[in-house]
């Protein structure tokens, strides 16, 4: 024997994709995974990835908050934990939810891999295959990557610059059940959205929250952004006013760090049985290790300074952008303006398609997300989003100089002004 593999073959293989689940041919690669291995080149300024800056986070300090973790507490960090998640993480998580107004017992919160896990969870509760999911229009692409995957049918509904439109809610609603098909949930961003950016004011949540208790349809607030506002403070979540109705989804992976991956869930008591089974299935426990070192963290350190060094990093980001989109975007180009987040939501003239345009933007040394990614139906050819987070400002600007070049270059081959 010298340790060779012998492979044995029997006979010509069949079609793998044959013996695939019919819920796999949903399995999509996200447009902006496909974007990363351009965009991560050097000389590439990437406006595409939604990554955070952790230039404000001071490493030393999270070097020693790791270290002291192992070397105080390490038997119990490199084990496994609880499914639901640890319990004192839960109960700093509910401190953290407090900011928002959210009153909450540790015992409704569920520690996830991400706020994505949780989604994932969540769609796999609920969604039988054909079922119907209201979502804002556009909307966070790895929410339609799951709802994909879970074989369900995204329903649009319209947004302006203050978020998604209670009165196209309600006829969403309405022509989807004239239709006979069965909606499950509304899914939205209400802060600083993904993709566009824009803040839904407090009555239009109220509102809406009305329009989906009557209908019996569940609201899940998935809020990543919501304490990074540049200016002032968002607005309560949602799940504040309605503790029974609304499933929220929170993250530390924008106001910490991505790396630790730990996300939770705040779910009406009825439900939280079926989720922790979910989660168990899939991962028997989330990370001990990551949950422990966000709870020395926010045990030990000055978060909530820490989040006002982000925000300030991504004001000034925010800033250059914009400020470079006035001065070099044609006329006929519009784009929100955040004011907070990560993202500016861009809407060229409908004869620019976006996706075509992407291959000449990255001989032009940069690189965006184009609208139809946003999309569960195609739509949105003529937009873009552009994310400021991680770029520095005279990057930003370089990159939208360059951008600004290609869009007026695809104008005038078209004859637009």
């Amino acid at each position: 024997m010298n340790g060779d593999i012998t492979r044995i073959h029997t006979g010509t293989p069949e079609n793998l994709t044959e013996r695939f689940a019919t819920r796999a041919a949903q399995m999509k690669p996200s447009e902006i995974r496909s974007l990363f291995a351009v965009a991560s080149r050097p000389d590439i300024v990437s406006l595409a990835g939604g990554m955070p800056n952790l230039s404000a986070l001071p490493m030393e300090m999270m070097s020693n908050v790791v270290a002291r973790l192992i070397s105080e507490n390490g038997a119990e960090a490199l084990q496994y934990g609880s499914g639901q998640g640890h319990p004192k993480l839960r109960e700093q998580i509910c401190d953290v939810m407090a900011l928002e107004g959210i009153r909450a017992h540790p015992d409704d919160v569920i520690v996830t891999t991400g706020s994505q896990q949780a989604l994932d969870l969540i769609s796999r509760i609920f969604i039988d295959p054909g079922d119907v999911i209201l979502a804002e229009a556009p909307s966070y692409v790895g929410a339609l990557g799951t709802f994909a995957q879970y074989e369900a049918q995204v329903v649009h509904v319209a947004m302006d610059n203050d978020g998604l439109i209670p009165d196209a809610l309600r006829e969403a609603i309405t022509t989807t059940r004239a239709a006979g098909r069965h909606i499950k949930f509304l899914y939205l961003i209400p802060n600083y959205q993904n993709p566009m950016g824009v803040l839904l004011p407090a009555d239009r949540r109220t509102e809406i929250l009305e329009i989906c208790r009557d209908a019996g349809i569940f609201v899940i607030e998935d809020n990543p952004y919501g304490l990074l506002g540049f200016d002032r403070p968002s607005p309560n979540a949602m799940r504040a006013q309605d503790s029974e109705n609304v499933i929220y989804l929170g993250s530390f992976s924008k106001t910490i760090a991505p790396g630790f991956r730990v996300g939770w869930a705040l779910v009406p008591q009825s439900l939280k049985e079926k989720i922790v089974i979910a989660s168990e299935s899939s991962i028997l426990c989330p990370s001990n290790f990551s949950q422990l070192a966000i709870s020395s963290y926010l045990s030990d350190q000055p978060w909530r300074d820490q989040i006002a060094s982000f925000t300030q990093l991504y004001k000034v980001r925010r800033d250059a952008m914009l400020e470079s989109l006035d001065q070099h975007f044609p006329a006929s180009a519009t784009w929100t303006r955040p004011k907070g987040g990560f993202y500016v939501w861009v809407t060229l003239p409908p004869e620019i398609d976006t996706k075509v345009m992407m291959p000449k933007a990255i001989v032009a040394k940069v690189a965006y997300v184009p609208g139809t990614a946003f999309y569960a139906d195609g739509f949105g050819s003529w937009s873009m989003r552009l994310s400021y987070c991680y770029p520095e400002p005279e990057r930003i600007r370089a990159g939208i100089k360059s951008l600004a070049g290609v869009v007026k270059q695809e104008m005038e081959i078209r004859g637009l002004d």
